[in-house]
């Protein structure tokens, strides 16, 4: 029986494991909020109880009890690193007379503090200077009719989008929406994230899928602050999301498209960089009233193979009428698949049947789909895919002429020109050189024995220069031959570079070298990681040469 007597409603937390040395249960271990197997019957009371030490020996970044409103607020100085954050460092704790609530006037900082757009404007009276932008009322006093936060969550069918409470203005504290998305039976669910940012704090702020109709399925991911824009992939018609933040801490939030999609043995994309590969499955055509001979692209002079299954459209992304758009700095390439069906006299036995193509070139490149849009004889079909790209050798900077010999035999300090580029030319794209590293194993870089040119756009070895980088569809760089390669028979050259819009001016690749990771402001397409080698100095061939006639001549002798 616990302390206070069993709870009630949604169970939190389960098998929470905690030291004493917490300041809030959010820091004990524990199987993730909202994961249980447990009942009410086994419900335990805490209680919480510290000595409120000056913040002054009790700082650090979010490290300790100290945040913006104890350093500010309840204790009366403010601890170097909130400083910055705290709109006041006067030392009493001010409470309103007229609602019982604490001023927000004393308890401000971006992303901290209890204040929020609702909390500050309508529950306090009165605004943070950092959440002015986002009231929607001023209002002086909590009315106890009003519900100050959204409702969130929901059953969700078919095609669509939703997104956090009040986006793209921050969410509100202790949000807890669950979404449960539904597709047609027989068809599976696709997931995308188009903008996400969140407190900087994963235990805080998080958004949980799950691949079922509850979240009593696995997880298919989570993501926080610091993601990348995953998409997910429901192998049934279900898919279930969850998002939460915390009672302190708010950030813009989220947006998140999904998509109904046909199963793959009726119809998928597959894109590279150079061509778009639609395959349609002819028994699929059929039951619509169609055949692979009724069907054409934006260019009717661009014709499908077809085979006892299947019907297949193959031709280069630039050709055959694909139009491309930049959207959200990704590159899409997009075309549709036609068909007339057949007609006796005014009268028509199909409407026509038009297959929307899409290939999104991004970094997750290992998916394809097909997804229906409406429940009319219109379908729509995407894919994701790579660019393809190369690095070769050329024998001087002027990069004209490419070397093509296997390993690649060079002399102690000679100079090496490698050039990284597009398979297809596309003025559109800029490439930027990343990292450079070089190791004995083609199959390992982070080897204790690699040796790294370049790291975040940043020379690490003294010999390297850079060409081109940033500003054309290709990268090209300079290295002379280094002592490492003594120590190895052979040697491989890895590299990363991104792809980036030519016309998006403050993405990652126009910012050149930076030697600290922060949060690029700009778009970037895709990391792509090529190898090249192996490479073996001439000089070490010569001397195990040279070692073996002095034994020769010893043993003669």
């Amino acid at each position: 029986m616990a302390h206070f007597g069993n709870g009630s409603g949604q169970i939190w937390l389960d098998d929470v494991s905690c030291t004493g040395h917490e300041s809030s249960l959010s820091q004990c271990r524990h199987y993730g909020y909202g994961n249980h197997n447990c009942g009410h019957h086994e419900d335990a009371g805490v209680v919480c109880q510290a000595d409120h030490t000056s913040c002054r020996h009790n700082c650090g970044y979010n490290v300790g009890s100290c945040s913006c409103t104890s350093s500010c607020q309840r204790y009366g100085n403010c601890c170097p690193d909130y400083n910055d954050y705290c709109s006041t460092t006067t030392s009493p704790d001010i409470s309103e007379t007229t609602t019982g609530h604490t001023s927000c006037r004393y308890n401000c900082g971006y992303n901290f503090g209890s204040c929020s757009c609702t909390s500050s404007c309508q529950r306090y009276g009165n605004c943070c200077h950092d959440y002015n932008d986002y009231c929607y009322s001023t209002t002086t006093a909590e009315t106890a009719t009003t519900n100050v936060n959204p409702q969130c969550g929901g059953y969700l069918s078919g095609s669509g989008s939703f997104s956090s409470p009040y986006y793209p203005n921050y969410y509100h504290d202790n949000a807890h929406c669950v979404w449960r998305l539904s597709a047609p039976s027989g068809q599976r669910i696709l997931l995308t994230f188009s903008d996400l940012e969140l407190e900087r704090c994963c235990d805080c702020d998080y958004i949980t899928v799950y691949d079922g109709p509850s979240v009593g399925y696995s997880q298919l991911g989570q993501l926080c602050h610091n993601s990348s824009l995953d998409t997910f992939h429901s192998s049934s018609s279900d898919m279930t999301v969850v998002f939460r933040s915390d009672r302190e801490g708010v950030s813009r939030g989220f947006r998140a498209e999904f998509i109904s999609s046909l199963p793959t043995d009726k119809g998928r994309v597959e894109c590279s960089s150079d061509n778009m590969n639609i395959v349609i499955s002819r028994s699929f055509l059929s039951s619509q009233g169609y055949s692979g001979h009724d069907l054409y692209i934006n260019d009717e002079h661009c014709r499908p193979t077809i085979n006892n299954y299947q019907v297949v459209f193959n031709f280069p992304l630039n050709r055959c009428g694909t139009v491309r758009e930049f959207e959200r700095g990704r590159v899409i390439y997009q075309n549709a698949v036609r068909g007339h069906g057949s007609s006796s006299g005014v009268i028509t036995r199909q409407s026509g049947f038009k297959l929307s193509v899409a290939c999104h070139m991004e970094k997750d490149s290992v998916s394809q789909i097909m997804y229906e849009a409406s429940e009319t004889s219109n379908f729509n079909i995407t894919g994701t895919g790579r660019f393809n790209t190369t690095m070769a050798f050329f024998t001087s900077g002027s990069f004209y002429q490419q070397i093509y010999e296997s390993p690649y035999y060079v002399s102690l300090n000679e100079y090496m020109y490698v050039q990284v580029s597009l398979r297809r030319d596309d003025s559109s794209l800029v490439l930027f050189l990343d990292t450079c590293v070089a190791s004995p194993n083609p199959h390992d870089y982070a080897d204790y024995r690699a040796y790294y040119l370049l790291v975040n756009g940043c020379p690490r070895d003294n010999t390297f220069s850079t060409h081109v980088s940033g500003s054309r569809s290709y990268a090209r760089f300079s290295f002379q031959a280094f002592k490492f390669l003594r120590a190895h028979p052979s040697v491989y050259l890895q590299c990363k570079v991104l792809i980036c819009p030519a016309n998006d001016y403050s993405s990652r690749c126009r910012q050149g070298c930076r030697t600290r990771k922060t949060r690029s402001l700009g778009s970037q397409l895709q990391m792509a990681t090529m190898v090249l080698g192996p490479i073996t100095l001439k000089d070490v061939e010569k001397s195990a040469v040279e070692k073996l006639e002095d034994k020769v001549a010893k043993v003669d002798a």
